[in-house]
């Protein structure tokens, strides 16, 4: 077995070459798997992992995860990529009967735990997309996790574009303002750690997967609007969703020139609806260069000949260093294969109940789209679908964004009018009971005719400060403190109090 995963490795032309020949073994025995249906195919199981900040007295940044990992002491919590953040990640369950509710009590208790931990070493966790007290020197590259891997990506991303990264966003201008643009360098990927999401896993049977994975694609702009909660970034207030363009310009391996001859982006949307799971992975191992070459001696067409499940590492491997905004998973849990849909357009909070909400809206919506007897997308080009993404992370609520048959429609009417309705049904199919189901669509309805996210909560909160006399840093601390009040609360966001208007409006 191969193991150059240090900072040192250094990648020869034989290692490149033996990496993709075992990709090729990979995708084929994939396509072997796929003819013979050799996949679980028991009922949908949700998985869910949390990314979450660490912050200090004075709600800056804590550069602590692996203190605050030691206290918290639960395999179930792990650093990522920043010293900043640390993860959680949930077992899966089926998505039928009262498991949300279970799932919300868990979690709920498990962080409720956790930051009683973390507060023994002076440190408390924070639900939000992107921490808006972080500045320019904690992206310092000694602010990085010292797990081995990040290094390493770290090293070979920056080798590939052999300059510093670069981050260019304009903001959408708070109320009575103007837009505000973010120009910056990094000799390091370390403002990806800025981003701090929900990945939801779906799991689906190998013949349902394409349809599944088609509808949640067409579902994220709508996702992303509805619960944005990540509006500033290095003290600038930008998308409502920041997390969306920070994350592609963050871990962007293309120079300026490669950009401009449309060499696809490793944070990826995609460019066209698929027929099968093999048409992602065929396209991982056709478009993408290898970052990390850990080969394993495994063969993988020999372990089916025996009749058992190959773990498929190289594939497995490449696609965790492509960040689809829906990536396709191949595992193997306890000898079997299954495949899942991980959904990572979601930022983390503002609360629990937040989380859960928009958990069962893409898992309903997701469904509901699958049963329609005309697939949405087959009335929809691939494009729009992307531009309905960076539309609502634009925008948010304020989006506009186009859906078949009822054309260009603001976000929060479309999820009233037409996609609440769905998910419930797409609920029912799953078997999910109706305590559960209405306790958390209920909550999207009720953000939707509010239109609050997190995200205009924050620069509500941010503008009243503002006109109170406060600058920007104080406000953004200020804001901060608050949104920490009521993320405790498990209150929905939409539920939280309106922050009193700015004096100049």
């Amino acid at each position: 077995m191969t193991t150059r995963d240090t900072l040192d490795a250094v990648y020869t032309k034989r290692d490149l070459r033996r990496y993709r020949e075992k990709s090729q073994l990979c995708l084929d025995a994939l396509a072997w798997m796929l003819a013979e249906d050799c996949f679980c195919a028991g009922p949908e199981q949700m998985g869910l992992e949390l990314e979450l900040n660490l912050i200090d007295e004075n709600v800056d940044p804590a550069m602590a995860n692996q203190t605050v990992l030691k206290h918290i002491d639960d395999p179930a919590f792990q650093a990522e990529l920043g010293q900043h953040n640390i993860e959680v990640n949930v077992a899966p369950r089926p998505l039928a009967g009262d498991e949300a509710l279970e799932l919300e009590r868990e979690l709920r208790a498990v962080l409720n735990t956790a930051d009683d931990a973390a507060r023994a070493a002076g440190v408390g966790l924070v639900m939000i997309g992107i921490l808006p007290t972080l500045r320019s020197d904690h992206f310092d590259r000694r602010w990085m996790s010292p797990q081995s891997r990040y290094a390493l990506l770290n090293k070979q991303i920056l080798a590939a574009r052999s300059e510093d990264l670069e981050l260019d966003m304009e903001g959408v201008p708070l109320a009575g303002g103007h837009a505000e643009r973010l120009r910056c360098s990094a000799d390091s990927v370390l403002p990806e750690s800025g981003c701090t999401s929900v990945q939801l896993h779906l799991q689906v049977a190998s013949d349902g997967f394409a349809a599944h994975w088609n509808a949640a694609q067409a579902l994220a702009g709508v996702q992303v609007a509805v619960a944005a909660n990540s509006p500033f970034l290095l003290g600038r207030a930008l998308w409502h969703e920041t997390r969306i363009p920070l994350f592609q310009q963050a871990t962007d391996t293309r120079s300026p020139e490669l950009r401009n001859q449309g060499v696809r982006p490793r944070v990826w949307f995609g460019e066209r609806w698929i027929t099968s799971i093999f048409d992602l992975f065929e396209e991982n191992v056709r478009y993408f260069a290898p970052l990390l070459l850990q080969t394993q001696d495994e063969d993988p067409l020999a372990v089916l000949a025996t009749g058992c499940a190959p773990l498929l590492s190289e594939l497995r491997l490449h696609n965790s260093t492509i960040w689809r905004w829906n990536r396709p998973v191949y595992d193997v849990a306890n000898g079997v294969p299954h495949l899942r849909i991980e959904n990572r357009v979601l930022p983390a909070g503002p609360t629990v109940i937040d989380v859960l909400a928009n958990a069962a809206f893409f898992f309903g919506a997701t469904r509901g789209l699958t049963e329609l007897e005309v697939p949405v997308w087959s009335q929809m080009s691939f494009h729009v679908a992307q531009d309905n993404l960076y539309a609502g992370a634009r925008l948010g609520m304020d989006a506009y964004l186009y859906w078949p048959g009822i054309g260009w429609v603001r976000s929060d009417e479309l999820v009233l009018r037409t996609l609440l309705p769905l998910a419930h049904d797409g609920l029912r199919s799953c078997g999910m009971s109706d305590a559960a189901r209405e306790r958390y669509l209920a909550v999207i309805e009720q953000r939707c005719a509010a239109r609050r996210t997190g995200a205009s909560w924050q620069r509500a909160t941010v503008q009243t400060l503002t006109a109170q006399g406060a600058d920007r840093p104080a406000a953004l601390a200020g804001m901060l403190r608050g949104y920490l009040e009521h993320m405790h609360s498990n209150q929905p966001v939409h539920a939280w109090p309106q922050p009193q208007p700015a004096l100049h409006l």
